[in-house]
């Protein structure tokens, strides 16, 4: 008898359990909030993976651009201006005196480019002129001034060297204008630095193919700065004060009053 109660017991457990409907397990809500969690996932990475794109094309653009400014450093800067010398300023070599050098400058570009001297000793040295605007082909001489230090610790002329240092820079301009320093300021972007001038002294109590280039440039110089500051002439009838013409109808006319007084003086 027992163990027959024992096993409708168990069969009793056994039909309550069958009869539970499937649907009813503790496992619904655990698939429901699984395949949540799955969708949030997928999106997330979904998320990442386009962030992830962004970013690459943004480092790509980058290291485009990074490369392309690598690229033009290293190729060659293409001259505006053509200097003679081309990267030496010679000075005589006169201690506790004001020297002279002079260097060729020229525009090689087919539009108006203006240029500006300076130096890292605007105390002792200056430029004649300071800058300028070349027109296409058009070229100067331009005459730069230096004060000589005596030597130090009796250094012989050619032992004596000099810090100093000059700078050449280019800027291209529209047409023909009026040169003002804050171009360069203005366009800072579009300057460009032809030429750093070193300054080399020559001896001249020894004759040397620099020297005689040195004195037969300073002659030019100053034949063209004499051109420039000569007024330039006059043609055609001089005119002086307020459109009073100076020809020969006015000697012609002092004649004439000058005979009538005579006429005058006769007749009475």
């Amino acid at each position: 008898m027992e163990v027959e109660s024992e096993k409708s017991g168990s069969d009793g457990k056994v039909w309550s359990f069958c009869r539970m409907p499937f649907w009813q397990t503790t496992h619904t809500p655990s698939s429901s909030s699984s395949s949540s969690s799955m969708s949030y996932n997928m999106h997330n990475v979904h998320q990442q993976n386009q962030n992830n794109l962004q970013s690459v094309d943004r480092s790509g653009q980058h290291s485009s651009t990074t490369v392309l400014s690598v690229a033009k450093s290293l190729l060659p800067t293409k001259r505006r201006l053509r200097l003679d010398p081309t990267n030496k300023l010679y000075f005589p070599y006169e201690p506790g005196k004001q020297v002279r050098s002079a260097i060729a400058i020229g525009n090689t570009c087919k539009s108006h480019v203006a240029f500006k001297f300076q130096t890292t000793a605007p105390k002792s040295c200056y430029m004649r002129p300071p800058g300028g605007v070349l027109a296409p082909g058009e070229s100067i001489i331009a005459t730069v001034f230096k004060f000589v230090e005596p030597p130090e610790n009796n250094e012989k002329p050619i032992d004596q060297k000099s810090k100093v240092k000059f700078k050449i820079m280019s800027l291209k301009v529209q047409g023909e204008i009026d040169y003002v320093p804050e171009l360069f300021d203005e366009q800072r972007d579009q300057v460009a630095i032809e030429q750093i001038l070193r300054v080399i002294f020559v001896d001249l109590e020894r004759p040397s193919p620099a020297l005689d280039k040195l004195k037969r440039m300073l002659a030019e110089a100053d034949a063209a700065l004499e051109v420039r500051q000569k007024p330039p002439e006059e043609k055609g009838p001089r005119v002086a004060g307020e459109g009073l013409v100076i020809d020969e109808w006015k000697e012609r006319r002092e004649r004439y009053l000058a005979q009538q007084q005579v006429e005058g003086v006769d007749s009475v």
